[in-house]
């Protein structure tokens, strides 16, 4: 059983860096243009910078929820959506990647540590397990993600990354 739970681990902390059957966020917000990060195509709702935003706010909450016994919830949506639609300078675009990308690495940890039960209950949550905050975050970012794809696409500068 000890093989099995270690392979599960590996599995998901690796499809919380998921590239595999879809693009993965590095390939999805690699060379957006400066000038394009706060726009909003025809027909859609939301800017690249959002849809990053939303990925980093949902996935910090979410681990603050496994991580925090104090946790807070935010609410809903305005805690989870920037309201401007592009980033204030280069910098908060910069900070919100290296963000998304420390509690990324954070969660991965979690889920590759042996000390935590996946199946179990988060103590201080409402029947939620660790395996179903791992899942919800590489699901919810997947989507996201997705999105983003359109969006530059919509704006005529996405390229599609090489396949290995």
């Amino acid at each position: 059983m000890l093989k099995e739970a270690k392979a599960l681990r590996a599995q998901l902390s690796d499809f919380l860096d998921s590239r595999h059957a879809h693009v993965g966020f590095e390939a999805a917000v690699k060379g957006t243009p400066v000038g394009q990060r706060g726009a909003v195509p025809t027909g859609f709702e939301h800017s690249v910078w959002q849809l990053v935003e939303h990925i980093r706010i949902a996935q910090n909450d979410i681990l603050d929820f496994c991580r925090n016994p104090r946790y807070v919830a935010k609410k809903w949506p305005d805690d989870y959506w920037p309201a401007a639609p592009g980033p204030k300078s280069a910098a908060a675009w910069t900070k919100a990647l290296a963000d998304f990308r420390r509690d990324r690495r954070a969660m991965q940890r979690l889920a590759a540590n042996p000390r935590i039960d996946l199946f179990a209950k988060i103590p201080h949550g409402t029947g939620q397990t660790y395996l179903r905050e791992i899942l919800l975050i590489v699901d919810h970012s997947a989507y996201h993600i997705a999105q983003i794809v359109d969006v530059r696409r919509a704006l005529g500068n996405w390229k599609r990354p090489n396949r290995a």
